[in-house]
């Protein structure tokens, strides 16, 4: 028999880790219910509450409905469902608003910066692990489960504590703690042949509807998307006035992005429409093109560009488009079943109308490069053609070169304007049309700001005299010096220990081994086995063993000796290692639907195991 004892080394490193873990989840839990993302939170989960009771309301008299015969009662029942569903369609407008409301993440600098989308969390029921686990260590394990309460109570409080992580890096932190426990939990806990029986319930993120499932795979994806949505609301919240800001944003956007990638390449057959591929592929395409965006920033709050630097205006007019093709991109997908059908309508709009400022702003940069920039080397003159008359960088010139002459730079220059206030007009025309943007004062002051320059810059150009008709402006070519990509997230980062490491199934009298660091041994003599065990050294053994299970009487047997169900239970499972317990090595990422064991460039879907 395995002690139940902790060796001194081993245990008294673990507990200092776990009291470790305890202290982070003080830290990290968000206890300012009284803040305004706090509220907004509670709110939201309020009407996730709200909208399953309509739901549960609506099914009932829909089979009402469909059971009866009478006429009266089926009137009755129509007037029902027509009360339930207006209250269903006033709810998740009420949603829409929270999860469209953009300005309460934003935040509060002197700069004027255009806001960003940041993602609600997910929101879950309080779950009771006692009951299964303790089966499971009483049943399985052949352990006391009242000597576990403890750890059991442990369990609890992390989960309790990641549904309100606090928006900082302690919060992350707790998300990605309570994530490691959930794979050592799996590798401990769950097989084939055995799950461990409790019904996670779980609300979308952009719908509110519930979804419930029994794998633990869906706990797991759950976590993991509330860490790429808290990264989220962390770059939304940053001051993007100044170039630390700006940083902190691109890196959050990045994570952001990666660990939506992660759960799109990992899950299929979500049971939330939040988790689908296609909605995440929505949300690593938004991340992304916020990360864009930040990068753009960047680029203007370094050394101011001068209006006659021709080059640093045309770089300028290059990163802009580049941000209004990945809005685009965006906003097409957004545009697309299923995915129109859930995502918040502040957030297509907002997008469009980012779509149409930068694309706006990339044309003014332009003309400024035209109209104000210096005489440009002859050598130069190829790489200005193929951004302002839009061509291909392996292309013949199509059509009129680019002018030299003042006259005829003007003249570019105002179609180029031209463009810019068409779109700024634009953008503000959709600002006006959404009723959650027109709350947000912030995003009118940056578009009628930018649409005043224009129209200054335009009158100056404006010549009294001048009755020619100007030529349509083409398309700025997109190009960045830097294209942010999606970064993973890295669950080793967070070093736990697994609360349950000191629950090892020792050998019990009656088990066989059958197998000694892989080698079967069957058919070894008593001796054989003894001495191979005494000859282990500190890197330890791994043994397969047989239990002997009794069952009910096997059919067609009259035999009345026990059923031999034989249960091959592998070292990882078995937590038996010599010397001293080993802890339970995590699994890949997701045990539901996976796509692939591991990701891309063989990065790890998995906290390695801890020291």
């Amino acid at each position: 028999m395995v002690p139940e004892g902790r060796p001194d080394g081993a245990g008294a490193g673990e507990e200092s880790a776990r009291l470790q873990a305890a202290g982070s989840v003080r830290k990290g839990c968000d206890l300012l219910a009284n803040s305004q993302h706090g509220c907004l939170q509670s709110r939201r989960a309020q009407i996730h509450q709200q909208i399953n009771r309509e739901l549960r309301m609506r099914t009932g008299a829909e089979n009402l409905y469909r059971a009866t015969s009478n006429a009266r009662v089926r009137e009755t029942v129509a007037l029902e469902l027509s009360y339930v569903n207006s209250s269903l369609q006033l709810l998740k407008e009420e949603l829409e608003g929270l999860d469209g409301n953009v300005d309460a993440d934003q935040p509060q600098s002197e700069g004027i910066t255009v806001p960003m989308i940041p993602l609600g969390l997910k929101e879950t029921k309080q779950l009771d692990w006692a009951t299964p686990l303790k089966e499971l260590i009483s049943g399985h394990f052949g352990e006391d489960s009242a000597s576990y309460e403890a750890e059991i109570r442990e369990l609890e409080d992390l989960r309790q504590a990641m549904r309100t992580p606090s928006r900082s890096e302690a919060g992350l932190e707790l998300l990605t703690a309570y994530y490691n426990q959930l794979c050592f939990q799996e590798a401990r806990f769950v097989s084939p042949a055995r799950s461990l029986g409790l019904l996670f319930h779980w609300y979308d993120s952009l719908t509110g509807v519930p979804a419930q499932q029994r794998a633990l795979a869906f706990e797991k994806g759950s976590v993991l998307f509330n860490i790429g949505a808290l990264h989220t609301q962390i770059g939304a919240r940053q001051d993007r006035s100044c170039p630390e800001g700006t940083s902190c944003a691109v890196e959050a956007f990045q994570r952001a992005a990666g660990a939506f990638s992660l759960l799109r390449e990992n899950f299929s057959h979500a049971p939330s429409p939040d988790m689908s591929p296609a909605s995440l592929s929505m949300l690593e395409q938004l991340m992304t093109a916020q990360a864009q965006e930040c990068v753009f920033e960047g680029l203007l709050l370094q050394a101011p560009v001068a209006p006659h630097d021709c080059l640093a205006q045309l770089h300028l007019a290059q990163e802009a488009a580049q941000v209004a093709a990945e809005y685009r991109l965006v906003h097409q997908t957004m545009a697309q079943p299923p995915v129109q059908d859930y995502v918040p309508f502040p957030w297509t709009t907002l997008v469009h109308v980012k779509a149409e400022y930068f694309r706006a702003l990339a044309h003014y940069h332009a003309a400024l490069a035209l109209c104000d920039g210096a005489p440009v080397a002859e050598a130069e003159l190829p790489a200005l053609e193929q951004i302002f008359l839009g061509l291909p960088a392996s292309s013949e010139p199509r059509g009129p070169a680019l002018p030299q002459e003042q006259e005829d730079r003007r003249k570019l220059g105002k179609a180029h304007l031209k463009r810019a206030i068409l779109g700024q007009e634009e953008a503000l025309r959709l600002h006006a049309v959404c009723r959650a943007l027109r709350r947000v004062d912030l995003l009118q002051v940056v578009l009628a700001q930018a649409l005043r320059r224009s129209l200054a810059k335009y009158s100056e150009l404006d010549l009294e005299d001048d009755f020619c008709e100007a030529a349509e402006a083409p398309d700025v070519r997109p190009k960045t010096q830097r294209r942010p990509e999606g970064r993973a997230p890295s669950f080793s980062r967070v070093k736990v220990a697994d609360i349950f490491h000191r629950l090892v199934a020792g050998l019990k009298e009656g088990d066989y081994i059958v197998s000694v660091n892989g080698q079967p041994c069957r058919w070894w003599k008593h001796a054989d086995v003894v001495a191979q065990l005494k000859g282990v050294g500190d890197e330890g053994v791994s043994l397969q063993v047989l239990t002997l299970l009794p069952g009910a009487e096997p059919p067609g047997s009259g035999d009345r000796r026990p059923a031999l169900g034989a249960l091959l239970r592998s070292q990882k499972e078995r937590g038996w290692e010599t010397p001293g317990p080993a802890q339970a090595s995590p699994r890949p990422l997701l045990g539901w639907n996976r796509k692939a064991k591991r990701g891309k460039a063989g990065r790890r879907l998995s906290p390695a195991p801890h020291p």
